[in-house]
């Protein structure tokens, strides 16, 4: 992958969070548990991402992740939620910041590769990425591959300040609606 592939970077949360994360910036794990807010991780991955750490670098909690391209499992996962999440845009100079790294695909997986970010976009997959399914593979194992490949992310030490972020998608009228009530800023939705 090209460096201007990367047209943004997203990050999935609810909206109820956006007003904090707009004062805050986005953050680690482990630095959200100072502040009141909802999640909507998937508490088995969460316990798997408590423990990892990253070869060389830190605990995967010590990082604030960022996916190249919303679309894809995690978001799936949360459908149901459509009417309270939104995916937060964030510019892509985030990947400038000291000690980022890259994991070529869920960072939670075991078989997750970390690079530094000139590595790790060299040896990034961008049409798999940035693919509009994973579902269509022949058999299970490429299924499985694939999926995780989707969620590749951006991991910032610590947090990211709210300067980076650039706009908000949200999926239909109710959340828009929820969004602005909730977020009177300048914050552009789609």
């Amino acid at each position: 992958m090209e460096r201007t592939d990367i047209k943004e970077l997203h990050y999935i949360t609810p909206i109820d969070n956006v007003s904090s994360i707009l004062q805050y910036g986005i953050l680690s794990n482990n630095l959200s548990k100072k502040f009141p807010h909802e999640s909507i991780a998937m508490e088995e991955i969460q316990d798997r991402r408590k423990i990892k750490r990253i070869p060389g670098a830190r605990k995967l909690h010590e990082y604030a992740n960022f996916y190249f391209d919303a679309h894809n499992p995690t978001l799936s996962k949360r459908r149901d939620q459509n009417d309270q999440i939104c995916v937060l845009r964030v510019n892509p100079s985030v990947i400038d910041l000291p000690s980022v790294i890259i994991s070529d695909r869920n960072a939670a997986a075991d078989y997750a590769r970390f690079y530094t970010v000139k590595e790790g976009l060299a040896a990034l997959d961008k049409d798999k990425i940035y693919a509009k399914y994973w579902t269509n593979v022949q058999n299970q194992f490429d299924y499985w591959e694939q999926k995780s490949i989707k969620c590749a992310e951006i991991l910032v030490p610590d947090r990211a300040e709210p300067k980076y972020i650039s706009g908000a998608y949200v999926a239909n009228e109710v959340a828009l609606k929820t969004f602005r009530e909730r977020n009177r800023s300048r914050l552009l939705t789609h």
